[in-house]
């Protein structure tokens, strides 16, 4: 019996005792256990016999080195041997699941013991177990990658039923696969060769989707290559389904640990080749906001010292949090890539957070490129998102610039939706997004732009204050007093004139800009050099916008006349 033909009739079981937005704190809890009972199968009494040699820390060793799994399960019963004993069934299954090593430690997120007693209280515990016993989660009926789609499927599932946000958990595959070979594209050759390994870390890991499908996409390109995958998840059962995962991968479940990573890094002392994010979009901080705050202020030796954006939303926290976590350039250099919203590219004035933010990843030379995903792309959100892709030791031709690519109209319509996603990139088009990118020309869906394109002075545009007789009021110095009401300010491109020296040309450029731009509108201005701030923004839609010029009148009136017709000859039908 295939895993999706079985999820109905063992939620059946479930009916009465508990409502279908409760199924998936039962359903999911007992896969987990399934598959791990399955991976176990042909090792168990090889654990049992070295449970009984050894204890304590060298036990955790011998049973790796014994069985080649990184946990273990000292318990004489399996789902088969729980079934034998259906008047002990609830104690027995309660000593199997806490016999585990203390590195599995899922089944506390999902409070299996309380689903256990109240199974069996209601009579439903035989029937539920017995149903997941007749289940073949193996890895030779299931692979690892199947397993994943599995837990996914069944979170959907179960998020639908109780209007959750599946999203919340897990990222579509298809705009993983896309970000994944982006963050490898800059690496093909190397990822080909022999011994190659790499790692992989993901802050908001959730259900484990993300590093699963780097494994997969690099395990394609060189089976022999090994990745080792780390992640931090602060939901428990999503952590519990990513780490669980990561067991049927033959990962080290050392490396998913659960915990906020605003408030505290958990791999602190560690950098990554490659980093993969999606952070919930327009969440707020406040939890976070002590340990932000306090690593703010230590400068460059916390994570946040460029800037702090708004409390109301944490992206570009995870942002800078993802550079901290790119192995050093003088240690061969890392790459990330995250998925964000629109507003990291444009929201916040001259010198806010969110704008010291952008102006340190561009003048560090951090972004590589920017890649704009089709609406409809998300399961909790039809907004525009958008792809960045980080690099601390670019390729020669990419320093100093930034890669901008339009992939918005990139994208097949889905037979059926999923929530808010109903668009996917097929593997053409991830293919074409790829190749746009690895070919770094400009073009109609690419711009190649200079870091100091980005960047812009605010000034000041004082007028003088006029008292009732229409003079000028002057300071005791004989200079004109500004007036607050008619007080202005312009931004100054860094590339306004045709100047590409940004800051260094500051001066001059403000001068050619306020001499051509305001001085002929109002003679009697001047700038406030002392109020000026440097601001950084991206403006991904104007870059790309393309002018369409209006419709000839003629055709306008032709359409008006045509309606008019139509509407007097209904009012005429009525009028009959």
């Amino acid at each position: 019996m295939s895993p999706n033909r079985a999820a109905v009739p063992i939620a059946d079981q479930l009916r009465g005792v508990y409502k279908p937005h409760q199924y998936g704190s039962i359903v999911l809890p007992f896969t987990i256990l399934r598959r791990l009972d399955a991976l176990m199968a042909s090792r168990r009494d090889l654990m049992r016999s070295t449970a009984t040699l050894h204890s304590g820390g060298v036990l955790d060793a011998q049973m790796r080195r014994a069985t080649g799994l990184s946990f273990y399960n000292t318990s004489q019963y399996d789902f088969n041997r729980l079934l034998d004993d259906p008047d002990q069934l609830r104690e027995n299954l309660i000593e199997y699941v806490t016999s585990f090593s203390s590195n599995i430690d899922v089944f506390e997120q999902f409070g299996f013991e309380q689903v256990i007693n109240t199974l069996d209280d209601n009579n439903r515990l035989y029937l539920v177990v017995e149903k997941f016993a007749g289940v073949n989660l193996h890895p030779n009926a299931i692979t690892n990658a199947e397993m994943g789609e599995l837990y996914e499927h069944l979170i959907y599932k179960f998020a639908e039923a109780s209007n959750e946000e599946a999203g919340e958990h897990y990222t579509p595959r298809d705009a993983i696969r896309l970000m994944v070979d982006l963050l490898f594209a800059e690496e093909q050759e190397s990822l080909t060769g022999e011994g190659v390994v790499r790692t992989v870390y993901d802050p908001t890991a959730g259900t484990g989707g993300m590093l699963s499908v780097a494994e997969e996409r690099l395990h394609e390109r060189n089976p022999s290559a090994r990745l080792t995958l780390y992640g931090q998840e602060i939901n428990g059962q999503s952590y519990a389904i990513c780490k669980s995962d990561m067991i049927s991968k033959g990962q080290d479940i050392g490396n998913i640990r659960k915990g906020d990573t605003l408030i505290r890094d958990e791999f602190s002392r560690r950098t990554f080749d490659f980093c993969l994010s999606n952070p919930p979009y327009g969440v707020d901080w406040k939890a976070a906001a002590e340990s932000v705050k306090q690593e703010h202020r230590e400068g460059r030796l916390g994570r946040f010292n460029a800037g702090l954006p708004p409390v109301s939303d944490g992206q570009m926290l995870f942002l800078q949090h993802l550079v901290s976590k790119m192995r050093p350039a003088h240690e061969g250099g890392g790459r990330a890539g995250i998925v964000l919203n629109g507003s990291p590219l444009f929201t916040g004035a001259a010198e806010s957070g969110p704008s010291k933010i952008r102006q340190w990843l561009l003048e560090e030379d951090l972004v590589d490129a920017i890649i704009a995903l089709p609406t409809d792309m998300f399961f909790n959100t039809g907004i525009a998102t958008y792809v960045w892709i980080l690099d601390n030791d670019k390729q020669p031709e990419r320093r100093g610039t930034v890669q901008l690519i339009d992939a918005s109209g990139m994208w097949t319509k889905m037979r059926k939706g999923m929530g808010s996603k109903r668009r996917e990139i097929s593997v053409t088009q991830r293919d074409e997004i790829v190749g746009i990118y690895d070919a770094h020309e400009g073009g109609e869906h690419s711009k190649i732009l200079p870091t100091s394109e980005f960047g812009y002075w605010t000034i000041t545009v004082e007028r003088p204050l006029l008292d009732d007789d229409g003079e000028v009021v002057r300071d005791r110095k004989g200079n004109p007093k500004p007036d607050s009401k008619q007080r202005d300010t312009e931004n100054v491109p860094f590339t306004y004139g045709g100047n590409t020296d940004g800051a260094d040309a500051r001066d001059a450029t403000i001068e050619a800009y306020f001499d051509a731009e305001v001085a002929p509108h109002v003679t009697d201005a001047w700038i406030d050099h002392k109020k000026t701030k440097v601001g950084y923004e991206i403006p991904f839609t104007r870059i790309f916008y393309k002018y369409v010029p209006p419709r000839p009148l003629d055709e306008i009136d032709k359409d008006l006349r045509a309606k008019v017709t139509k509407i007097l000859t209904l009012l005429k039908a009525v009028e009959v």
